[in-house]
């Protein structure tokens, strides 16, 4: 664990991903059971940085693969075996992965990016524009973000480019499920969890909890933006600006990914 963590100052030479890193530690508890996607670097970050901290107990699933890995530093990719290091146990990803996360008891939280993101937390990583057999764009795939999304999984999308583009107002296609078109949407078909934060390079968004639109949560320091997710933009009322010391910056981040 990270020495005195608690009573550090304020970092002031931290890295804007680094403070991506630290917001999204602070979101785990000890006894958590969480799980990243692929190309995950921050949340891998933030994992490690949340057990070196607050949170020795997290349970971290590293990309399906391998319970409890320890590597020495984050490796190129977050979906192969070097991440998976020695691990504890090795999980078939084929077979036993979905009979632990289709257990509502298990991997209750799930990191991941999206190429869109709209008002409603609805996620796209499979194409750009409005014909999927012809598509301006095809993109990556799902690689399981559409069964997340609805199997009562609570998401935590992280956008390291924070733009129009990366946040609209209505998905080119809806490859995981959010809160649909808002409200009670995503209740009425018996879908449980959902989106519930998006850490971006400029701010943190939330998602309001009737209209289940997202919404400006905090900003961080040296920064003014938009949600750019709808025409108007709802604001928390708490909203303000993250605080490095808050979240134990740039010292834990730099060690959790020396």
């Amino acid at each position: 664990m990270i020495s005195k963590w608690q009573t550090s100052p304020a970092a002031e030479d931290y890295s804007v991903d680094e403070l991506m890193v630290t917001v999204l530690a602070a979101q785990f508890r000890d006894g958590d059971q969480c799980c990243n996607g692929m190309a995950s670097f921050i949340p891998v970050a933030a994992f490690m940085l949340a057990r070196l901290t607050h949170a020795p107990e997290l349970v971290w699933l590293a990309s399906s693969g391998g319970l409890e890995p320890r590597p020495d530093r984050i490796p190129a990719s977050t979906l192969e075996a070097p991440l998976w290091r020695d691990s504890i146990m090795y999980i078939e990803q084929y077979g036993d992965f979905w009979n632990f996360v289709l257990n509502g008891r298990w991997i209750q939280k799930f990191c991941v990016g999206a190429a869109q993101l709209d008002q409603y937390g609805n996620a796209n990583n499979s194409i750009i524009g409005g014909d999927y057999h012809a598509p301006k764009v095809r993109l990556p795939g799902t690689a399981g973000l559409a069964d997340m999304g609805s199997i009562g999984k609570k998401l935590y999308y992280w956008n390291p480019n924070h733009s129009p583009r990366s946040l609209v107002e209505k998905v080119d296609y809806i490859s995981a499920a959010g809160y649909l078109d808002g409200g009670g949407a995503r209740q009425r078909l018996g879908l449980e969890g959902g989106p519930q934060l998006v850490i971006s390079n400029l701010a943190v968004m939330d998602f309001e909890p009737v209209s289940k639109r997202m919404r400006l949560k905090s900003v961080h320091p040296g920064n003014h933006c938009k949600t750019g997710a709808g025409k108007d933009r709802i604001r928390a009322a708490d909203a303000g600006k993250n605080r490095s010391r808050d979240q134990t910056a740039h010292a834990g981040a730099s060690e959790a990914d020396p």
